[in-house]
């Protein structure tokens, strides 16, 4: 591949990172780490505000594991299937799944929190540009949100700037949580076409645990 091949916008180069480190499981500063490259500069890269040069593209290559025509958009369809059809498992147990296998625009996943022993810490918050949309389908979902700390049920929707710091946790012992997300990487959001139902949409999640008087 030669260096001119290279589609080196940073709007479409972004995603395209953002999608292998997900597949590969790491965090902005797990890869850091791993790399010597700092997480503000690789943020910078993966939100498009921030070219990547052909040396830096080398390091992800090795270290997500991926070839370097997959970053670079240079490689065909078939080459940037996912590599594996299971979910991906982090750290801390989660299970993450990708539903979309485009890069660009809006992603979608589906998480899922496994089961708790005892009661939950609060979960310590990140926040990036971006926008984020999330559907709890079963469980108990906490969303620290800023100062907020809301309690979501299967049903319940939130939508959020992703630059507000927010982080999700299990919100207790009782079973796994699992929950759809849809996230802008460029800030996009969901757009709906059709106005709420009469006598819908006036929901408001439970408080979640830290906001109790028993805390965890």
């Amino acid at each position: 591949m030669a260096v001119e091949d290279v589609d080196g916008t940073p709007a479409a180069m972004g995603p395209r990172l953002r999608a292998a480190r997900e597949r590969h499981g790491g965090t902005l500063a797990g890869v850091s780490r791993a790399t010597g490259i700092s997480a503000s500069t690789l943020s910078r890269m993966e939100t498009g505000r921030r070219k990547p040069t052909l040396e830096v593209l080398l390091q992800l290559s090795r270290e997500y594991g991926v070839g370097l025509d997959e970053l670079a958009g240079t490689a065909p369809a078939s080459a940037v299937e996912p590599r594996r059809t299971a979910p991906l498992s982090f750290g801390d147990d989660k299970a993450v799944l990708p539903l979309t296998r485009y890069v660009g625009g809006l992603h979608a996943h589906k998480h899922v929190l496994p089961a708790l022993d005892g009661p939950p810490a609060r979960p310590r918050q990140v926040s990036h540009d971006g926008y984020e949309w999330l559907c709890v389908l079963y469980g108990r979902l906490w969303l620290a949100l800023g100062d907020q700390d809301l309690l979501l049920t299967p049903g319940d929707t939130a939508e959020f700037d992703t630059r507000t710091p927010h982080a999700v946790a299990n919100a207790g012992p009782g079973g796994p949580v699992e929950y759809l997300i849809m996230f802008g990487p460029q800030g996009e959001r969901l757009r709906p076409r059709t106005p709420p139902a009469p006598g819908r949409g006036n929901h408001r999640p439970e408080r979640a645990p830290a906001d109790r008087e028993e805390h965890p």
